[in-house]
């Protein structure tokens, strides 16, 4: 007995041996990751607003920045909330695929062009705030598709509101132009962003964020303007249980908005929100939430509204919008790749100047 005992204490003790080596094992496989850097060992471009460190190296190889993903730097935060995010989503279009049938069924393709620009957009942000510090050329490709996905997602935002959330009374009115318009105001405010991120050289910091802001915002007012009528009429609403779900997903965009134009936490506690905390992370965390609230209310406005809105729109309206969709996708594609060029000219001049 007494020997089993110690042939099972033996074992366990390796066992634990083994356990202890796994850190070592693990560091000898991992070599040591650089250290990150302050804001004056990378380019102005690449900086933050009142983000003084937790930078990482420029140059370094393509494993780095992969494993970076488990390094703590002053984008961590950015690149796990929206990873996060887009797995989130991932599992909800498997979940409404058991009961929507979003091929048999074209009134349900605006939710499914939703839930696509949703898991694109996030998808595109994770690459961008992940790979974006490889170099110059490489941060502005990553984060021009970022913008891709913004556009994209504008656009997948417009088509639900207006196939599911629209009256009777805005719909004579705009039915019309809001698509076009829509995708029309979608590209615009993509030209906006890649422009505020090309003249990062020539221009305030105040004046590129208007050149972003202010497209991105008229496409929000335009999209939403379904929903903001509704929420208007929230007093006259008789069971309407998507409303509460349209009202967080505007409270959660106006929040976003303010800490994306708003440093507030970095310039009441410099220093402090370096790593975790600063205005860029909580605007990634609440337009996670935002979207959420926005699938939830497209979904149940898909399941509660369907008379209203198969008497509204016309059998073929459906594949119009996502054909639309589809536009929207060449149009900025198609402006990534000029851009991308004249930023890759821009950084030749640059090496044969020095």
């Amino acid at each position: 007995m007494a020997t089993i005992v110690m042939e099972k204490l033996g074992r366990v003790f390796i066992s634990l041996q083994q356990i202890r080596e796994v850190p070592q094992m693990l560091t000898e496989a991992v070599p040591s990751m650089p250290g990150t850097v302050r804001d004056t060992e990378v380019p102005h471009y690449f900086r933050e607003r009142l983000i003084s460190t937790g930078y990482r190296p420029l140059h370094q190889n393509w494993r780095y920045y992969y494993l970076s993903l488990f390094q703590r730097h002053n984008e961590t935060i950015n690149v796990w909330s929206h990873l996060l995010a887009c797995l989130i989503f991932v599992v909800k279009f498997c979940q409404l695929s058991e009961t929507v049938d979003f091929v048999g069924d074209p009134h349900s393709w605006p939710l499914l062009v939703l839930l696509v620009s949703s898991m694109i957009y996030t998808a595109f942000s994770t690459v961008a705030h992940l790979l974006g510090s490889k170099s110059e050329l490489f941060h502005f490709a990553f984060f021009f598709l970022d913008y891709v996905g913004v556009a994209q997602y504008q656009y997948g935002s417009a088509i639900v509101h207006f196939y599911y959330a629209v009256d009777e009374d805005l719909h004579r009115h705009v039915h019309g132009l809001f698509m076009p318009l829509a995708a029309f105001f979608s590209c615009l405010s993509f030209i906006g962003c890649c422009c505020g991120k090309y003249c990062n050289y020539h221009l305030l910091p105040w004046v590129r964020k208007v050149g972003q802001v202010v497209p991105s915002a008229i496409a929000y007012l335009w999209d939403s303007s379904p929903v903001a009528k509704r929420l208007l009429l929230w007093s006259t609403a008789v069971d309407d249980p998507a409303l509460i779900y349209h009202f967080g997903q505007v409270a959660f965009f106006c929040s976003c908005a303010f800490f994306f134009t708003v440093p507030v936490l970095e310039r009441y506690f410099p220093g402090r929100c370096d790593f975790v905390g600063h205005s860029h992370q909580i605007f990634h965390v609440l337009l996670a939430c935002c979207t959420f609230s926005q699938i939830h209310a497209s979904h149940l406005d898909y399941l509660g509204r369907r008379k209203l809105y198969t008497r509204l729109h016309q059998s073929d309206d459906a594949a119009f919008f996502v054909s639309l969709y589809g536009v929207v996708l060449v149009v900025c594609s198609l402006i990534f790749v000029i851009m991308l060029r004249k930023v890759k000219q821009m950084t030749e001049m640059k090496a044969k100047c020095m």
